[in-house]
């Protein structure tokens, strides 16, 4: 335990400077850009020089960069993550309503990935060079060259449209006015394809790294000494080879995390599911600076919860990471 929480004060203490680079990095980027908010508010309802002068007052953006991004860090150290042109709310509650669909889209994929992948990368990897070891490769090679839009296209075309066995998108029933385990059930229906199309793609890098693991481990002196002491082949893959195989899986759950949050926003664009991914669409076609900051805020600090988590379980399988830590 003294092990993980002193690689979790290390961590915590290198991502508050990965948090700092990661907004001011955005913020001047955002600025670099051409054009800004009043731009598109103009271009979308019509204005004269007035209303162009007044809006920029209102909107901060009469003032310069240097003044801006000073008072977006001042009040970020207040939790403050300011107000939204777009929708004239607080920005903070703005993404507080997306984020659990996206966090839910996000988890169940990354379950349906890693925990498949992991199962079937076993299965293959039990017997290398098998009949079995070769389909899984091969298939998985052909899923994982799939683009995330395509395939949810035709998971769209062929069971919503075609089968109507799922909604064809949202994250639940419009009005439904359900509750309880019929509320729960209807947004698993609804979840059903949108978490397919983005965990398939990532169940099959798991499976080829599972299974590429454990090919390694087959050749190491504690499987080989295993299996002369006359343990059983079931035994020797799940006690020895599967175990040791897994510590890169975990390693990858952490670098992957960003990829399929990233992943997330072209299938929630897809399948319309209202998350962090939409949301910053319509940040980027408004030209809300603001609220865009705010959710690659949130996005970057989720990123590095996961990866706070991933070094800790790491730490945990392995007792030579806490103690290098630990000593360093």
């Amino acid at each position: 335990m003294s092990r993980a929480l002193t690689l979790l004060r290390r961590r915590l203490v290198g991502s508050i400077f990965v948090l700092l680079i990661v907004v001011i990095g955005t913020f001047l980027l955002l600025e670099a850009a051409p054009g800004d908010a009043v731009d598109a508010y103009i271009v979308s309802t019509g204005g004269d020089a007035g209303m162009i002068e007044l809006l920029r007052h209102r909107w901060g953006l009469d003032q310069s960069e240097l003044t801006r991004l000073a008072n977006y860090l001042w009040a970020l150290l207040h939790l403050d993550l300011g107000q939204s042109v777009t929708f004239s709310r607080p920005i903070r509650a703005v993404i507080t309503e997306r984020l659990p669909n996206t966090l839910l889209l996000m988890g169940s994929a990354t379950a349906l990935s890693f925990g498949l992948g992991s199962v079937l990368g076993i299965y293959a990897g039990a017997r290398p060079g098998s009949v079995r070891d070769r389909f899984l490769s091969i298939g998985s090679l052909a899923v994982y060259a799939i683009p995330g839009f395509w395939l949810g296209l035709v998971l769209i075309i062929v069971f919503a449209v075609d089968l109507r066995w799922f909604p064809i998108g949202g994250i639940e029933s419009i009005a439904s006015a359900r509750t309880g385990l019929d509320r729960a059930g209807d947004i698993a229906r609804h979840l059903v394809l949108p978490v397919s199309a983005l965990g398939f793609i990532y169940l099959a890098l798991y499976l080829r790294m599972m299974r590429a693991g454990m090919a390694e481990v087959w050749r190491q002196d504690f499987v080989l000494a295993a299996r002369a002491r006359g343990l059983s082949r079931r035994r020797v893959v799940l006690a020895h080879v599967a175990r040791n195989a897994l510590l890169p899986l975990v390693t990858m759950l952490g670098l992957q995390s960003a990829q399929m949050l990233g992943g997330s926003v072209v299938i929630e664009s897809v399948f319309s599911v209202p998350g962090l991914g939409r949301l910053a669409q319509e940040a980027v076609a408004a030209r809300d600076t603001p609220l865009l900051l705010g959710i690659i805020l949130v996005s970057a600090v989720l990123v590095v919860i996961i990866n706070l988590l991933v070094d800790i379980a790491y730490a945990v399988l392995d007792p030579r990471v806490g103690a290098n830590e630990a000593g360093a």
